[in-house]
């Protein structure tokens, strides 16, 4: 079980976050970036998962600047409907402030290494790539990221290692979009695509309508070997 802490900006504003720490005190860092439903279960139980792998993991709150507190599900109308309105509203550029200062502030927590990596999913996983090309994180794996085909002209600045999965049938990433993250980054040094055939999109969300856990695991298992080697 991890616990409630809070994160600064430049500007001296402050957010919320989840932090987990893993059971020997000290690790490298992992920022665990959002679906459009908040903070929410799922969020915390990657966050415990990775602690549990041996990372310490910080969860931000990316709708503070809509609302602080946000935690949603995706079992009900209201629930889609509120979630759909803050990934309307939500600033993207802001965001990834909000990222870079959450880096910032686990490169401080006491048993942090000082290596920082970000997974993110939905929403998250467009913030994971964008993590790559906007921050100085170490290394970033992103899961089934919305709007990713849009801004891939700032591919160039990555330098570092980033994994991107991409479910075939995801009902939010059109096949037209898949090609064309797969024809800008195949070739890139320091991404690396993964398809999973047949699977729609959260289909590493437990509990989801889309879950499955086969692929869930290889996805997760990936991620593992891209932070240890990379952050170890």
């Amino acid at each position: 079980m991890g616990l409630n802490t809070t994160i600064t900006t430049k500007a001296g504003e402050e957010f919320g976050g989840y932090l987990a720490m893993p059971a020997s005190g000290k690790g490298p860092g992992v920022v665990v970036i959002q679906e459009i439903f908040g903070v929410n279960d799922v969020m915390r139980a990657t966050a415990d998962w990775l602690a549990s792998e041996g990372f310490v993991a910080l969860c931000p709150d990316l709708f503070w600047r809509i609302e602080p507190g946000i935690e949603l599900t995706d079992k009900t109308e209201a629930d889609w409907g509120r979630a759909f309105e803050c990934f309307k509203a939500f600033d993207v550029a802001k965001g990834m402030e909000d990222v870079q200062a959450t880096i910032d502030a686990l490169r401080q927590v006491d048993g942090c290494t000082g290596k920082v990596g970000a997974t993110g999913y939905c929403l998250g996983g467009l913030l994971a790539y964008l993590t790559m090309t906007r921050t100085d994180a170490d290394a970033a794996s992103g899961y089934y990221g919305v709007g990713i085909a849009d801004m891939l002209d700032e591919a160039q600045s990555i330098t570092g290692p980033l994994i991107l999965h991409v479910p075939t049938a995801d009902g939010f990433v059109p096949t037209e979009q898949q090609q064309a993250m797969h024809s800008a980054l195949d070739g890139h040094d320091h991404v690396t695509l993964y398809d999973y055939e047949g699977q729609d999109h959260a289909f590493a969300r437990q509990g989801g309508e889309h879950y499955d856990q086969a692929s869930a695991d290889l996805a997760n298992g990936r991620t593992l070997d891209l932070f240890r080697k990379a952050l170890g």
